[in-house]
């Protein structure tokens, strides 16, 4: 892209994640010019043409045949993610997706693949990797300084009333939506891999108490190809609001726990060595009610200096994968009742 041309980008879906990206689009004016919403509730829809004066669309289709564009930031539920990242790459559009990028395997596996074919980019929103707690705990990580990780826990103790699934028909359901690990949990997925490297095998049991399809409760073991072994505990049934979203990792050399009500407090940090960047801990923690976090307007900024050639993604269609990659291997284990080894695709 050139350099000085603004990306023109189009919000397709106006629920609850997208004033995230409406808000990432707006600090981002240099480089964003926001050109059409899309979404197929007709009142929802005017809400945010009056909004942001730009037109709407009530389907994909028309917003692709009818704009100019460079990309498309997908804000609908998971399991139209794949069909319409697939709708855009064979416009030539560049796609944004937020998580998970797809509910099947085959179906991210599809989003790469015609990604890569119709040679334009695919990014898939992990924005908790921004939060500056986890980036300090990942510059930790990346400089060895735990020494051999033995042991990964990992926390998210969150609330999701029946209310919360009854707002809409895809809600809480295995096609559109998928359950506490897929939707909710699925940036703490993303932690496994990103900070602690391939997984092994894993074996998951899970519950339901809510009345929907998903569970909403659920627990898995693992064994990382590293030789570190660990847990991760979901559930949206805590009373009577979100409690924790944490993580914790022992190491031979360092321990550190990162809690609060998502990743945001640095309880523990306990190394071998020192680091001058270890005197900013306190500065790093931040309160927060919303566990989205702030890392959408970072996010963004990558995507807008990858277009214009000058950085590599933080996380790509292939970067997705490997969430969805646990998440499905999660669910197989516990559906199966029995150990899955990954990769999966071998």
């Amino acid at each position: 892209m050139e350099q000085k041309k603004k990306i023109r980008i189009a919000v397709v879906g106006c629920g609850r994640i997208s004033k995230n990206h409406f808000g990432s689009i707006e600090q981002l004016e240099s480089e964003y010019e926001l050109v059409a919403v899309c979404d197929n509730d007709p009142e929802v829809l005017d809400a945010h043409k009056s909004q942001y004066q730009v037109p709407g669309y009530l389907s994909l289709d028309e917003l692709l045949n009818s704009e100019r564009l460079d990309l498309v930031t997908l804000c609908t539920p998971s399991g139209v993610h794949a069909s319409q990242t697939i709708k855009a790459a064979k416009a030539g559009i560049n796609v944004i997706t937020e998580k998970p990028m797809a509910t099947k395997w085959e179906d991210g596996l599809a989003m790469v693949k015609a990604c890569d074919e119709a040679g334009v980019r695919l990014f898939v929103v992990k924005q908790n990797r921004r939060n500056s707690t986890l980036q300090m705990l990942k510059r930790a990580v990346d400089e060895k300084r735990f020494g051999k990780i033995h042991m990964v826990h990992l926390n998210v103790f969150w609330t999701r009333p029946q209310e919360y699934y009854d707002r809409a028909s895809w809600s809480g359901t295995w096609d559109m939506d998928g359950g506490a690990f897929m939707n909710q949990a699925t940036h703490y997925v993303d932690l496994m891999h990103w900070l602690i490297g391939p997984v092994e095998k894993v074996h998951a049991m899970t519950s339901t108490h809510r009345d929907i399809e998903v569970e909403d409760t659920g627990v898995v073991n693992l064994k990382w190809r590293n030789g570190a072994l660990g847990s991760m505990s979901v559930t949206m049934c805590t009373y009577p609001k979100n409690l924790e979203g944490s993580i914790t990792i022992l190491g031979e050399k360092g321990t550190v726990r990162i809690g609060g009500v998502a990743v945001n407090d640095i309880q523990e940090w306990v190394f071998e060595d020192e680091r001058d960047y270890d005197a900013e801990i306190a500065k790093a923690n931040y309160q927060t009610t919303s566990v989205y976090g702030f890392g959408h307007p970072p996010y963004f900024q990558n995507v807008a200096d990858v277009l214009r050639g000058k950085a590599e993604p933080e996380t790509d269609g292939r970067e997705g994968l490997k969430s969805l990659e646990l998440l499905i291997s999660t669910y197989r284990s516990a559906r199966d009742h029995k150990e899955i080894g990954l990769p999966l695709n071998l």
